[in-house]
């Protein structure tokens, strides 16, 4: 089910404004992919076109290649609501739908997408997705109940579960435990190293610790400057960019002497 991403020659803006400058990279199937970097460096930036949810910003667009499995996503005829099907995103803060119910909650974007669902199927794919997030053993007795009785973390499990129960075949993750306390944040970095058996996951971090914890491999970003572009300055295995980076920007970066 999962899939290969490779980004081309991608240069990102916001009308005028370049945001993300030549970025090339492979992101692997059934891996953890992490971005790190500076505040503005473009990560989040990036990780928003992999499911063109970039170009929902007025001005905002793309020039260069992302191809799923050789397919290039913002090819001419292609529906961008599909490529985000395909594509699923986590966010920052955890987002369910406040009045929806727990159980409404997992299959809100399968309704949102016009699919029926019969309450056998609708039941099934509740549980199996909310036991993907290992969340189903918490809130089996009450589904009915509002998504927004949850604590954060399990909020951000259920956001998880939500994004799981359309089958995608990528998982991205901005940020996904910045407003979470270290128990929660925890449980995901544990759900993470289970859900990359079944999906491509890229992940944005500021936290270097879990970057190291969680990714198979890790792409730095930096900027050179307030105005400047973003630019991806090097990838590759988390372990040696970690220990031997080959750029002194990198090694300066994770040693925490800027950013």
């Amino acid at each position: 089910m999962s899939k290969r991403i490779e980004v081309k020659d991608l240069n990102v803006y916001y009308g005028k404004f370049k945001a993300v400058e030549d970025a090339t990279m492979v992101i692997e199937p059934r891996a953890v992919t992490a971005f790190i970097g500076p505040s503005g460096c473009g990560k989040s930036t990036f990780l928003r076109t992999l499911n063109r949810m970039h170009e929902v910003i007025p001005g905002a667009y793309v020039e260069g290649k992302v191809l799923l499995d050789g397919a290039d996503l913002y090819g001419a005829d292609v529906d961008p609501v599909l490529v985000r099907r395909q594509v699923g995103m986590v966010f920052q803060r955890p987002n369910p739908f406040p009045t929806m119910s727990i159980g409404d909650n997992v299959i809100a974007g399968m309704r949102l997408n016009n699919k029926r669902l019969g309450k056998a199927e609708a039941d099934a794919i509740i549980e199996s997705s909310l036991r993907g997030a290992n969340l189903w053993e918490e809130v089996k007795n009450r589904l009915d109940k509002p998504g927004s009785s949850l604590s954060g973390g399990q909020q951000q499990r259920l956001c998880i579960a939500r994004a799981i129960a359309m089958q995608p075949d990528v998982l991205l993750m901005d940020e996904p435990c910045s407003a979470l306390d270290p128990i929660s944040t925890l449980a995901i970095e544990d759900l993470i190293q289970q859900l990359k058996e079944s999906y491509t996951i890229v992940i944005v971090t500021h936290n270097m610790q879990q970057a190291a914890r969680v990714s198979d491999t890790t792409a730095f970003f930096n900027i050179a400057g307030t105005g400047s572009p973003g630019r991806l300055i090097e990838v590759g295995p988390t372990e040696k960019i970690f220990s031997t980076p080959d750029d002194q920007a990198t090694e300066d970066y994770i040693t925490g002497r800027f950013g």
